[in-house]
């Protein structure tokens, strides 16, 4: 199983190459989704962080108000330790049988926090999605209608740019149009078909 890890900073354009990865018929694990998914109504975790922090983090249908969690958990290490603790197990054993269940050429793990987990322990190649910092700001604000502090607040917590570029196997560079990052993209696909084929 040849695995590739995409990640990048807040509104580096990882879901545009995730999308064009999956048109081509690979398959694409999405971190993101899975932690959505491990905190369902019904789920252990959901009943755990419920009896942690009440009912203030519980909608009226019965699912997590990842907003109200996420003020608790933001200023407070002690909390956000206790959750990570709980969450990141679960979120890893289940992107695990994600993976292993795929049956494309090669898959792909979008990971925001492919490189601050061991989440980078799980793939092949790590491919970072880059681009300046201004534009992540003017991005995440106009899909988010975040305000630009509340951006820059996150990408503060999140791993440096240099750092991140520094751990890369491939990086494409998504400062400039569409058309130019999806070139990039299909010339990846190509370079991680041949890996995954030498790998076999």
């Amino acid at each position: 199983m040849y695995v590739a890890g995409l990640t990048g900073g807040i509104g580096s354009g990882k879901s545009a190459v995730s999308r064009r990865l999956e048109a081509q018929g690979i398959t694409v694990v999405d971190a993101d989704i899975v932690a959505r998914e491990v905190v369902e109504p019904g789920e252990p975790a959901l009943e755990k962080i419920a009896q942690r922090f009440g009912d203030q983090v519980i909608t009226t249908d019965g699912s997590l108000d990842r907003r109200q969690l996420r003020e608790i958990v933001f200023g407070n290490e002690k909390q956000r330790t206790w959750l990570e603790d709980l969450l990141h197990p679960l979120i890893r054993d289940r992107i695990l049988q994600q993976l292993e269940a795929a049956d494309s050429a090669y898959t792909v793990l979008v990971s925001p926090l492919l490189l601050e987990t061991d989440q980078h322990l799980l793939v092949n190649h790590v491919v970072v999605v880059d681009v300046e910092e201004d534009q992540q700001i003017s991005r995440t604000a106009n899909r988010d209608n975040s305000s630009p502090e509340q951006v820059r607040a996150i990408l503060a917590a999140q791993m440096q740019r240099d750092e991140r570029l520094k751990r890369a196997d491939s990086v494409l560079d998504n400062r400039g149009d569409m058309d130019t990052l999806m070139l990039q993209v299909d010339t990846l696909h190509q370079q991680l078909l041949n890996a995954a084929s030498a790998d076999d």
